[in-house]
């Protein structure tokens, strides 16, 4: 896959033969010294590399010789897509083959614990292990040599090293053995290593499959075909030749190829792959349609608006490959002690080798001692224990409804120690409701209202929405209005019932004529909440008087406050900032359970000013997450150490936020802080262990407590068990709200 920035253009690669975290130092050392290469990141887990190029003149066929040269497989994106396992037993034959042949060379050692000889003659032995060795071994061989090449070492070199040396030395003391002496043979070590070593990859392959398991659930939402209305009638064509604008049927139950806007009919939508959200949406005309959603049960005609990689789905898919194929900053001190962990063991080994012939120990024992520091030493785990617990946590947030893009803000957020928050949109409904209601001396509430929405019964304006919404609340009966007539900016005059009503601002009426002085104190109280006000008057034969003061402003989401205190729990300080007026901004702050006498309130803070208000917040070091609409807020979530936009499936790709929330749930903030949390601790918890295999196994090889046998299986086990903690990630769910 390539796509194109303004200032940069980034390409994908993949590549095969990559074992350890060595190889990984060694592909991006190649790819950083092309000419014209800003930077280039390897990734062990998804076997690829992305590289961010500068120049024209780097082409992909340049990236790819680059890799081969380097002694590794540049793979196309239709060679990793084969390349990918279906079946949960893919690839286990060398395996098996190994595990058939180097069974009876271990029965001898099974036999002993149970005071038994069933040694093998040495042709046998030989026979048996001569095919694991170079046949199923070839790989290590091959590998190994472009690493010596190269003058690098890797995984490759140290197993092919250790296990030559082992059958090598069996060799030898077989021919060189006197007559009707049967020799102490080593060949079920080196076999038995190299078949634990295939083992240990076959299970890593496996458990990778798992953690990539959120992108290809994404690309299985993509339906191939459509039902697109020609001027014949109902066509099935791939989806891939929909262009937008064309019409498309979708049948109940049907997923939507793509997005476009409900033109006919009305449905329910199950939206969950989007937002995390079990509950279906109910979708009427002129209602946006997001592709791989699934239709309910109404057949409804879309108009497409969108198609290939600028659908929601293709942003989000894009977003998660982005945040598994990116590096964490804590991985790149762990590839730089990589890059040196090789050569080091090298020279153990063979240090290891000349202070036991020192001690004079022979030769054949200090071999040994030295090929099982060699094999223990093999890096694999050090370098998959950072990348599968991304993976992991990206995909599981993923499918909870947190887009993480980028793994600095997955490292970062459970760091953050002050939560910014935008009010409208974030906080608020975003949308005024009818929030109070004072009816003037002799009129019933509910009649008002009635007049009121009656006479806004064909308005579009959102205080007129409110105003209906209301009415419809009570279930009023309205009218039909009569001689309606707008008055542009200042309000709109209708004959309902036989009376003439005006409804508009306090500013129009009292033009017309209307004293407010009855409201005067509502009016001031209402002000200081920073409610917008209007106003139903009726013009009869004594002028125009008032029926009915409205105020409308914007309510709390459902559930912030709850979020908002579980978030002052893990103790967080929070802030909400405002462009409104000081009152107006405390009196939502503390419906919200915030403190303004605390400082959790930043009011007249214009749109332009929040980026600012962030950097001061961040001032003495402090952590600080950003929470906006992703729309208007995009510099202050850039300003902040870790961005989080709350997303509503047209934003996306929100380039500021370093995490997009699919639903307009403050909840998510706490939940995307604790995955945070929960991956950064598989990660420590998976380079603990890595370093710990190594730091005590090594010095245990060469002090003769380990043969090589039992060092391949320690390096084995050790990658399989960070690929299974980090897969644990997966059992992770947000908290219930």
């Amino acid at each position: 896959m390539t796509y194109i920035k303004p200032e940069a253009t980034t390409i994908d690669i993949g590549i095969g033969g990559m074992t350890c975290a060595s190889c990984v130092a060694r592909v991006e050392k190649a790819l950083n010294k092309v000419p014209g290469v800003a930077s280039a990141t390897v990734n062990l887990a998804t076997e690829s590399a992305r590289i961010t190029v500068q120049s024209s003149e780097v082409t992909d066929a340049r990236l790819r010789r680059a890799i081969r040269d380097a002694g590794y497989e540049p793979l196309t994106a239709e060679a990793v897509e084969t390349a990918s396992p279906t079946t949960a037993w893919a690839g286990f034959a060398p395996v098996a083959w190994g595990l058939v042949l180097s069974a009876p060379l271990v029965l001898p050692m099974v036999g002993d614990a149970f005071g038994q000889h069933w040694m093998l003659p040495a042709w046998l032995q030989f026979a048996l292990a001569t095919p694991v060795q170079f046949i199923l071994g070839a790989r290590f061989y091959k590998a190994g040599w472009h690493a010596l090449k190269a003058m690098t070492g890797n995984m490759d070199l140290l197993v092919s090293l250790g296990t030559s040396a082992g059958w090598l030395l069996s060799v030898w003391l077989w021919l060189n053995a006197h007559e009707g002496h049967a020799p102490h043979l080593y060949f079920e070590g080196s076999a038995v290593v190299i078949t634990l070593v295939l083992l240990g990859k076959w299970l890593e392959a496996r458990a990778k499959r798992q953690t990539t398991e959120a992108i290809r659930a994404l690309h299985a939402l993509r339906p191939d075909k459509a039902h697109w209305m020609s001027d014949e009638g109902e066509v099935d064509v791939p989806v891939a030749e929909i262009l937008v604008g064309d019409l498309l049927a979708v049948r109940p139950g049907e997923r939507f190829p793509l997005d476009g806007e409900l033109i006919e009919g009305q449905t329910q939508v199950d939206e969950s792959m989007l937002t995390g959200e079990p509950l279906p949406v109910v979708k009427s005309m002129g209602a946006a349609l997001t592709g791989g959603s699934i239709n309910g049960d109404g057949r409804v005609l879309m108009r497409v608006t969108a198609v290939g990689h600028e659908t929601v789905l293709s942003r989000i898919i894009r977003l998660v490959e982005d945040a598994q194929a990116a590096k964490a900053p804590i991985q790149r001190l762990v590839d730089k002690v990589a890059e040196v962990f090789v050569p080091v063991v090298l020279v153990v080994a063979v240090l290891t080798l000349g202070a036991w012939l020192f001690m004079g120990a022979s030769f054949e024992s200090a071999l040994i001692h030295a090929v099982a520091v060699l094999v223990i030493a093999c890096p694999c785990a050090l370098g998959l224990a950072t990348p599968v617990a991304i993976m992991a946590g990206t995909g599981v947030a993923a499918k909870h409804g947190i887009l993480i893009k980028d793994a600095q803000a997955l490292e970062m957020a459970h760091r953050v120690q002050t939560v910014a928050f935008d009010k409208t949109g974030t906080l608020t409904v975003g949308q005024p409701r009818l929030i109070a209601q004072v009816p003037a001396p002799g009129h019933e509430p509910a009649t008002a209202l009635a007049w009121a929405a009656s006479v806004q019964s064909g308005s579009e304006h959102p205080l007129a929405r409110a105003v209906l919404q209301a009415a419809k609340a009570q279930s009023l009966n309205l009218q039909v209005p009569e001689d309606l007539a707008a008055v542009p900016g200042r309000g709109v005059q209708a004959r309902v019932e036989g009376r003439q009503l005006l409804l508009g601002s306090l500013r129009w009426l009292a033009q017309e004529g209307m004293d407010s002085a009855m409201w005067a104190e509502d009016i001031q109280r209402l002000h200081a909440q920073g409610a917008t006000l209007s106003a139903l008057a009726e013009r009869g034969p004594h002028g125009v008087q008032g029926v009915l003061l409205m105020a409308f402003g914007d309510e709390p989401k459902a559930g912030a406050q709850e979020a908002l205190a579980a978030l002052r729990a893990r103790g967080l300080k929070l802030v909400m900032i405002s462009g409104d007026n000081q009152a107006a901004a405390e009196a939502m702050a503390r419906r919200l359970g915030l403190r303004p006498e605390d400082g959790e309130v930043l009011a007249d803070v214009l749109p332009g000013d929040k980026a600012a208000q962030v950097q001061k917040l961040r001032e003495g070091g402090r952590i600080v997450a950003m929470v906006g609409d992703g729309v208007n807020d995009a510099p202050a979530l850039a300003a902040a150490d870790v961005g989080l936009a709350m997303g509503n499936g047209t934003d996306v790709a929100m380039h500021a936020a370093g995490i997009t929330l699919m639903r307009g749930d403050v909840a998510l903030v706490g939940d995307a802080l604790d995955i945070s949390a929960r991956t950064v601790a598989k990660i420590r918890q998976n380079l603990f262990w890595a370093f710990a295999y190594n730091v005590a196994g090594i010095p245990l090889a060469a002090m003769g407590y380990l043969n090589p046998v039992i060092a391949g299986g320690a390096m084995a086990l050790s990658s399989v068990s960070v690929m299974s903690n980090a897969l644990l990630l997966k059992r992770w769910k947000p908290r219930q709200h």
